[in-house]
């Protein structure tokens, strides 16, 4: 069963900017694109080991939502998790909604 945790509201998330969060005990990088779509991932890049994709480049990849991470640049999928850089690799991906104005991440 889903637990869902408020974490801001959706008019303090700048478009193409990630913000982070701490739902439970992960920390959760939360993004909005120009179309106002969310995206929930984790917040560390797998390749540096720090805690840096909620400052990525926010962008596209042949019209899929990417970011890019501030380290070294890896690019990865914010619909699925997967590098598109490096598809073994993957960064998790949470459920994420609006309810009343609030963004809400589930990590469970």
């Amino acid at each position: 069963m889903k637990r869902w945790m408020s974490v801001c509201g959706y008019a303090d998330l700048m478009p193409e900017r990630g913000a982070c969060a701490l739902v439970g005990a992960e920390q959760v990088a939360v993004f909005r694109t120009f179309d106002g779509r969310l995206y929930a991932t984790g917040n560390r890049d797998p390749y540096s080991g720090a805690y840096v994709l909620s400052r990525g480049i926010v962008g596209t990849r042949e019209g899929e939502p990417t970011v890019a991470s501030p380290m070294h640049k890896q690019v990865f999928s914010l619909v699925t998790g997967a590098c598109l850089d490096d598809p073994a690799t993957f960064i998790p991906i949470f459920p994420i909604r609006v309810t009343s104005g609030m963004v809400e991440v589930s990590v469970l």
